[in-house]
C-alpha cells in the first residue's frame, strides 16, 4: 500500500508539464531514496520563487523587482517592442543575440474557446504602453499557430491605430534542412514569403 505522503508528492510532481504517473513516481523515489538534499534544495528554490517572483510592471515578464533589469537597461532600444507569448520566448530571443529592444510578455495567446480574451492577456496595459510615444515599431513574435497568428493580427491592428509600425518575425525553412523533410505548411509559408536573392 502506497504511503499517503509519497502519493501526495507524486501528485504534486504530475502538475509539471510533460510529467506523467511513471515519471512522477521515478522522480519521487529518486529524491527520497538517493537525493534528499537535492529535494530540500528544490523545495526551497520553489518556495523562494513563489514568494519573490512577480510580473514586471512594464513588460509583464517574470521579475523579482517591480521593474525588471531588461526594462531598466539603457542599452536597450526603447523604440523597438517585441511581443511574445511567454517568458520562455524572451529567453530564446535573448539567446539569439539578435534583438536589442524591449519586450511585452502576453502570458498566453487569444483563445476564445478557452476563455482567453484581450483582458486576460493584458492588452489594455499593452495599448497604454503603445500610446506613451516611446515605441516606434512592434515586432510580433507570437507562435505560428492559429491562435498565435490571430493574436499577432489583433495586436498589429492596435499598433497601427496608434501610428506604430507592426512587423512579424519571418518563418520558413530552417537553415541546413532538406526540402523533402519540410512539412507542407512550412514550405507553403516559405514560398509565400520569398524575397529577392
Amino acid at each position: 500500500m502506497e504511503v499517503p505522503v509519497i502519493e501526495e508528492l507524486k501528485q504534486a510532481l504530475r502538475r509539471l508539464p510533460g510529467v506523467g504517473p511513471k515519471s512522477a513516481q521515478r522522480m519521487a523515489f529518486h529524491l527520497l531514496g538517493r537525493d534528499r538534499e537535492g529535494a530540500r534544495r528544490i523545495a526551497e528554490a520553489i518556495e523562494n520563487a513563489v514568494r519573490d517572483v512577480r510580473h514586471c510592471t512594464r513588460c509583464n515578464n517574470f521579475s523579482d523587482r517591480d521593474v525588471c533589469t531588461t526594462c531598466l537597461s539603457v542599452r536597450r532600444d526603447p523604440a523597438l517592442l517585441c511581443i511574445v507569448e511567454s517568458p520562455a520566448d524572451v529567453v530564446s530571443l535573448e539567446q539569439s543575440g539578435a534583438f536589442h529592444g524591449r519586450y511585452f510578455v502576453l502570458m498566453g495567446r487569444l483563445s476564445p474557446l478557452d476563455g482567453i480574451g484581450p483582458a486576460e492577456l493584458g492588452i489594455e496595459r499593452l495599448e497604454a504602453r503603445l500610446r506613451d510615444g516611446e515605441t516606434k515599431e512592434v515586432v510580433l513574435a507570437t507562435n505560428f499557430t492559429v491562435e498565435g497568428e490571430a493574436t499577432a493580427h489583433f495586436i498589429a491592428e492596435i499598433a497601427r491605430a496608434c501610428g506604430i509600425r507592426a512587423t512579424r518575425i519571418a518563418h520558413g525553412i530552417p537553415g541546413g534542412s532538406e526540402l523533402e523533410y519540410i512539412d507542407r505548411n512550412t514550405l507553403a509559408r516559405a514560398l509565400g514569403a520569398r524575397r529577392d536573392a
